[in-house]
């Protein structure tokens, strides 16, 4: 299960690195500081030395990212957190 979970985070990670490279004018329709903040609290979780972390918080981080970037909630549906974590 839990590689799941890390398998859909991974996915929306790609999808948020592919729409950034793009090209497109993201920078207008986004506040890419708070993106990148999402991520790398995401990676600074994973990163942890002790090798612990929480793939709940790590969740929420991408799906905060993704849906400031996207703005679609259906996409965040296969993962385990509660809307309000995401807006």
């Amino acid at each position: 299960m839990e590689q799941r979970r890390l398998y859909h985070v991974q996915n929306l990670a790609f999808e948020i690195m592919d729409e950034m490279n793009a090209g497109n004018e993201l920078e207008r329709k986004v506040d890419l500081k708070h993106v990148v903040d999402h991520l790398s609290r995401a990676i600074g979780s994973l990163a942890d030395p002790s090798g612990t972390f929480s793939l709940d918080y790590v969740e929420e981080r991408i799906a905060a990212a993704h849906y400031s970037v996207f703005k679609n909630e259906k996409k965040l549906s296969c993962l385990k957190i509660k809307s309000q974590a995401v807006k």
